[in-house]
This record gives structure tokens, C-alpha cells and sequence, in this order.
């Protein structure tokens, strides 16, 4: 998808349903039954009420950046793909993620921008989570 590196993550039983979902490109977030505050990261307990009640949900995938910053060197691999975004991006559910930004013009990035889900293939059976401006429709020539 990106051009930026992908390693496989740490599979745990907290985050496996998490990972799993990743591979169908489904973003899935818990949600605490005891006092309905949403989570991320996976995690066995809640971190506001510390109930270990919690549920999985499909999220919608949407959010809007809530800060970035361009990244013009990098160690190892990520020398090679910079320059490149590092951004917190406010999920429609609530928290926010630490990740990148994807196929964007960097110049043209913005707070508050609208940006969707798009998952990077580890090639281990799950994909990193990433974030793409939404696709502007090309208008259709008449000729």
C-alpha cells in the first residue's frame, strides 16, 4: 500500500481479535461495559475504571487529524522512506491513534482533515493501521 516500512506486531490475547480483524481490513476497537468509555490500545482492563467488562466493536474507520508533523530522516528503513507523516488522528469513536499518514500531498495536510482507515499488509497475517485523505472523485471527460 505505503511506501513506508511494515514489521509485524506482538500478538498477545489482549490485542488478537485486534490483529485479526486488521487482516480483513476491519478497524475494531473495545469498549469498557462498565462505564462505556472506548479504548485504545488493546488492553485487558479498562484504563479509566479498571473493569476488565469489555466488549469488541466495529468502528467506523473515520477520524479527522488531530496534530502531525513531517519526519525528514529516519534510522534503518524509515531513512529510505522519508520524508514522511507522523500524526495523531481523533477517531470518530473517540480516541486517538498514533500513526501515519498515507498517499496525501504532505503540503496540502491540515488539522481537523478528514482521513480514513487504510491497512499496510505485514505479510504474517495482520496490516498496520494507517490513515489516507478521503479519494476526490476525477470529474469524467465528456469526450
Amino acid at each position: 500500500m505505503s511506501s513506508l516500512p511494515v514489521s509485524a506486531p506482538t500478538v498477545t490475547p489482549e490485542n488478537e481479535k485486534y490483529w485479526a480483524s486488521s487482516a480483513e481490513g476491519r478497524l475494531v476497537l473495545q469498549r469498557c461495559d462498565n462505564c462505556g468509555v472506548v479504548i485504545w490500545y488493546p488492553r485487558g482492563l479498562c484504563p479509566d475504571c479498571k473493569s476488565t467488562d469489555i466488549s469488541w466493536f466495529e468502528a467506523t474507520g473515520q477520524g479527522e487529524i488531530y496534530t502531525w508533523t513531517v519526519s525528514r530522516r529516519g534510522d534503518g528503513p524509515w531513512k529510505q522512506a522519508a520524508p514522511y507523516v507522523i500524526a495523531y488522528v481523533q477517531l470518530d469513536e473517540g480516541p486517538r491513534v498514533m500513526t501515519n499518514i498515507v498517499e496525501a500531498d504532505i503540503d496540502s495536510l491540515a488539522i481537523g482533515q478528514r482521513v480514513t482507515a487504510v491497512w499496510d499488509d505485514t505479510g504474517e497475517g495482520n496490516a498496520i493501521l494507517r490513515f489516507r485523505p478521503p479519494l476526490i472523485p476525477r470529474p469524467v471527460s465528456a469526450y
